[in-house]
């Protein structure tokens, strides 16, 4: 972060160099009117000679002009670039929070009590109350008897468990297929991820001590 940070300021700062060293020079017009006068020393007639100082007056201003724009411009770069530091500063700072808020979030979750009532087709976990369809109310029984038995199921395993079919005739996508439906139905991400957990090559399980789950 601090490397790209490094990289656009450096840009910045070139491109502010190469646009100063192309404006044109302040004194150029004030040089040009002085060769005139140089060149043209037997001009003596007055509206010649107003002429040339109306020429000479210009050039001052376009001095003065030119030399008010570069100042512009470098104020310019410099806002661009506290802007831009700035910006990147509150990106990463709400990056950071967001990663804090996140493991605060995740250590603050912690299952106190599951009930789960398949008369009413609800689970109460702690306080809060889930009212979940029939088939995802199973497939969570399913998994908190496994859960109190100290077991980890399979797709496969639910899937037989809950059809009553023997596991030859069922599949790892059907279970797969209510595991998610389950997670869909809780709705909050963080809640069904936490207490739903996938262990690679092996199965499902309650990521939730076997005590406090109780069935009516």
């Amino acid at each position: 972060m601090v490397a790209g940070i490094s990289a656009v300021v450096l840009v910045l700062v070139l491109a502010a160099v190469v646009l100063f060293a192309n404006l044109p020079d302040a004194n150029a017009f004030n040089a040009r009117v002085e060769q005139l006068f140089i060149q043209n020393d037997d001009l003596t007639a007055q509206a010649e000679l107003k002429l040339l100082e109306i020429l000479a007056q210009s050039g001052t201003a376009f001095q003065d002009t030119l030399a008010s724009y570069r100042f512009v411009i470098f104020v310019l770069f410099v806002f661009a670039t506290a802007l831009l530091i700035a910006a990147v500063a509150f990106l990463v700072m709400l990056i950071e929070m967001n990663r804090r808020m996140s493991k605060i979030e995740r250590a603050g979750i912690e299952i106190n009590s599951l009930v789960i009532s398949r008369d009413q087709n609800t689970v109460t976990l702690n306080d809060f109350e889930f009212k979940l369809t029939e088939a995802s109310i199973e497939t969570l029984a399913v998994l908190a008897e496994a859960r109190m038995d100290d077991e980890v199921m399979s797709g496969l395993q639910i899937e037989a468990v809950i059809s009553g079919r023997d596991p030859s005739d069922c599949d790892e996508a059907a279970g797969a297929t209510r595991i998610k439906r389950l997670r869909d139905t809780l709705g909050n991400q963080m809640i069904s991820e936490l207490l739903v957990k996938n262990i690679a090559r092996r199965g499902y399980m309650l990521a939730i001590d076997k005590d406090v789950i109780r069935m009516t």
